[in-house]
């Protein structure tokens, strides 16, 4: 604790938010009786004065934005991209929910500050980036559920993607997609439209929320259909890159004989990701393994990329840029006029975009999630959305 106790420390001796210190200062009537006598009980055993300055750490001090974001890259990714002539192509999961953070910050006068978790993590980086911003965005399971418990005692936090971590976070803004849906409708798809058995999908470490939502759609899918499902994925990648799935699509064909059974070669191999899927390709081509003749691909996030590869990627387009818009509209209104209001969860929608490499015909159409990244398709009711290109 610094010398001079600040609002942050009054709002975290008291259990309540920075907004909430400053209403008792400022508006007292505002507050309850009993909550406004222990801010002010903290207030007196710290030694705090409030000041001119309480005002601006109750709300907007800095006009900085924070993201705390694991670091995605591919290298393997971004080599080929640069092969091409579309700058757009490089952009992964991360980078549209920055671009989209981004844009959101400026229309509202705000900057946005990024730490991206290097060796060590974002744990240690999160306090530093969280003393210097007046709202948080942080990726779920990148910080440690007691320190964001910390932190938004202080200022707004919003946790985007997989579900809720912990009661103790039952008071943030919550943003997620509906990864479930989506991984189930394509796996449906594969199944019902192609007529495709043997089936296999490629995860994610477990602590991956979102992947782990994607795998339980597959196993819904492959329960409706009454095919045998694992428990587990039947592979999974720890960093979920081009190279990575390389060598689970290298491993999955090695494991299976050129026999029927059960050491038949999978019909379909299903990613948890664009990434992975992207160099399963590559690797089934250099194997002379024909896609979608031999095996049908099919990846999840929609990244750029995959429309570029050969053949195209069957994937489930997720509103990657709307997801970093959508945080920074829930941090603003925090910040604003909505501190005190009941937490918000948002579920957004997922299209399901059929290409080459699954077996649909790849004719041009008209895709309305192109240029927005608004998720196709209305609710659980009718399910994701389906774009054929």
């Amino acid at each position: 604790m610094s010398t001079t106790p600040t609002v942050y420390d009054v709002a975290e001796r008291s259990g309540v938010s920075i907004a909430t210190v400053s209403r008792v200062y400022r508006n007292p009537d505002s507050v309850r009786e009993k909550t406004r006598e222990r801010v002010l009980a903290a207030a007196r055993e710290l030694g705090y004065v409030p000041s001119g300055n309480a005002r601006g750490l109750a709300s907007r001090s800095t006009g900085v934005l924070g993201l705390c974001f694991p670091d995605y890259s591919d290298p393997d990714t971004e080599t080929e991209a640069a092969d091409t002539d579309d700058d757009h192509a490089f952009m992964l999961y991360s980078d549209q929910i920055i671009r989209g953070m981004e844009r959101a910050a400026r229309r509202h006068g705000y900057a946005l500050l990024i730490a991206a978790s290097l060796k060590g993590g974002p744990e240690s980086l999160v306090a530093k980036v969280a003393g210097r911003v007046d709202g948080f965005a942080v990726l779920a399971r990148t910080v440690p559920t007691e320190d964001l418990d910390v932190i938004s005692r202080r200022l707004p936090v919003v946790m985007l993607a997989g579900p809720r971590e912990s009661d103790h976070l039952d008071h943030l803004d919550h943003i997620e997609v509906a990864n479930e849906d989506g991984q189930r409708e394509l796996t449906r798809h594969l199944i019902e439209d192609h007529g495709l058995r043997r089936l296999v999908f490629v995860g994610g470490e477990e602590r991956a929320p979102d992947a782990q939502a994607r795998f339980r759609g597959y196993q819904e899918a492959c329960r409706a259909a009454g095919l045998p499902v694992r428990e587990e994925p039947d592979l999974r990648a720890e960093m979920m890159t081009q190279a990575e799935g390389a060598r689970a699509a290298d491993a999955l064909l090695d494991r299976a004989g050129p026999g029927g059974g059960a050491s038949a070669p999978p019909q379909a191999m299903l990613f948890a990701n664009d990434q992975m899927a992207i160099g399963a390709l590559h690797a089934l081509e250099r194997r002379g393994v024909r896609v979608p003749d031999d095996v049908a691909v099919t990846g999840f996030d929609g990244i750029p990329l995959g429309r570029l590869v050969r053949p195209a990627l069957t994937t489930v387009r997720q509103p990657m840029r709307q997801l970093g818009e959508e945080a920074v509209e829930l941090l603003v209104r925090r910040l604003g006029e909505e501190r005190d209001r009941e937490p918000v969860d948002l579920m957004l929608p997922v299209g399901v975009v059929r290409r080459a490499s699954c077996g649909c015909a790849g004719r041009p159409a008209h895709d309305d999630l192109s240029g927005s990244e608004a998720g196709s398709g209305a609710g659980s009711d009718s399910g994701p959305g389906a774009v054929i290109e």
